[in-house]
């Protein structure tokens, strides 16, 4: 959340005193789009202007404004030091020492006990990656992709060979995205910089996908999951109503953009199937073109042309526009299904402004762990441990989930574990229940 930046004159309108000494109350004062400031660590910064060139967006960044960002700050940023100069022109003072450390009703007990565990993990070596891991990685779907090719070069393009080899494409892509999400948070290489680098390779030459819109809407999601007009997520175009209060607020209102005690059928036409193939393709291409991320689009670009020299010969232009679309049909489902069972059950409302470790177990929960869920999630059946430790390579996880869940039963925090089957038909039940709020809402309130 930090970056380079220049403080406005003294004088300005929420430019602040430099060295000055504030309160919460004048900190949480500072929270609209032209006039933002922050906490970090009990230092006061104005990141006004930053917002706007901050390398993870403005948005994410602004969606701390008038708030204590100090363990955000901390679980996003690999190189605390080395972030932590680019703050320093930003820097206009320190609260008050009669302030607390946290803002509003955080729990300082909880900040306290999270801060020992993060600190335990860092010295038992659990943010350190294992190279191999993800070579292996990057092996098995560059082979799985090579494979696919040969089948069809070797005996042809009958129906049945042309569904596996869509399958296995399918396949290696969904493991590509699981491959880039580690690049994209940094959590690969010690330098940050060569993490972008093969981000922008994994997302781009290997998905057709875009690093800089990715990175935007991520990190959004992970600063405040399952929040409401925070969380990009969870933003459903008024398509599904979702948790608990959306749908008892779109009731009162007599908002029916759509039959919304029907989402849980309807859910299996519109969501998995089109998220990746309709929406995520054209915002991708639309948010390169509008902020002109040239690069990005260069990135894309040489995906869908290995892709095309592959499938043309084959299958000509329509035939291959064709097979990537039922490819990406396919990359859908599975992806719809792992993220949303970890999130979609789960709490969603509006900013309680609660400390990190609630804030996310409130928004998220584990599949059990195997073998194969580890592989078909890419890990993220551990979605707690990655939400709390974004930078922790996956392969730690499973290290660090005892930690975490005997943190969570000291403090009485509800640490869910579900099978797979529960998680998909979680999602189902969630659906339902919201629809049923939202009708009852309709019709009584």
């Amino acid at each position: 959340m930090g970056g380079g930046g220049h403080l406005t004159e003294a004088g300005e309108p929420g430019s602040g005193r430099a060295g000055g000494v504030y309160t919460w109350e004048e900190v949480q004062s500072h929270c609209n789009r032209n006039d933002q400031w922050l906490v970090i660590d009990r230092k006061v910064y104005n990141i006004t202007q930053w917002a706007k060139r901050h390398p993870g967006g403005s948005r994410v960044i602004s969606h701390y404004a008038g708030e204590d960002a100090s363990e955000a700050f901390t679980a996003f940023h690999p190189n605390i030091k080395y972030v932590q100069k680019f703050l320093k022109p930003l820097f206009i003072g320190e609260l008050a020492a009669t302030e607390p450390s946290q803002d509003r009703d955080k729990n300082a007990a909880i900040i306290k006990d999270f801060h020992s565990l993060r600190a335990k993990a860092e010295s038992e070596g659990l943010f350190e990656a294992r190279p191999l891991f993800f070579c292996l990685h990057l092996g098995h779907i560059l082979l799985l992709e090579a494979l696919a090719w040969l089948i069809i070069w070797v005996w042809g393009t009958s129906w049945t060979l042309t569904f596996l080899s869509a399958f296995m494409l399918a396949t290696a892509q969904l493991q590509a995205g699981w491959l880039q999400h580690d690049f994209g948070h940094l959590s690969v290489f010690k330098k940050s910089s060569w993490n972008h680098v093969l981000h922008k390779f994994s997302i781009g030459h290997l998905k057709g996908a875009s690093a800089n819109w990715w990175n935007h809407r991520h990190f959004q999601h992970h600063a405040k999951p399952n929040i409401f007009s925070k969380d990009p997520d969870v933003n459903m175009l008024h398509v599904f109503v979702v948790g608990a209060t959306q749908p008892v607020e779109y009731g009162i209102k007599k908002i029916k953009y759509m039959p919304y005690h029907y989402q849980h059928q309807y859910f299996f036409l519109v969501g998995p199937p089109l998220l990746i193939p309709i929406y995520f393709h054209v915002q991708i291409i639309r948010t390169m073109i509008s902020r002109h991320d040239w690069v990005d689009l260069a990135w894309s670009l040489s995906y869908y042309l290995r892709y095309l020299c592959c499938s043309i010969p084959m299958f000509g232009l329509f035939g291959s526009v064709l097979l990537i679309t039922f490819v990406r049909f396919l990359e859908s489902h599975w992806f719809v299904w792992v993220t949303q069972m970890n999130h979609l059950p789960m709490d969603i409302d509006h900013d309680k402004h609660r400390d990190w470790l609630s804030m996310q177990l409130k928004a998220t929960c584990n599949i059990k762990q195997s073998p194969f869920n580890d592989w078909f999630s890419g890990h993220l059946n551990f979605q707690i441990e990655h939400h709390l430790f974004p930078t922790m390579p996956r392969h730690n996880y499973h290290r660090v989930a005892p930690l975490v869940r005997a943190l969570c039963e000291k403090h009485g925090i509800p640490y869910n574990v579900k099978t797979m089957w529960q998680g998909i038909v979680d999602v189902f039940r969630s659906l339902k229940n919201s629809g049923d709020l939202w009708l009852d809402a309709y019709l009584h309130k």
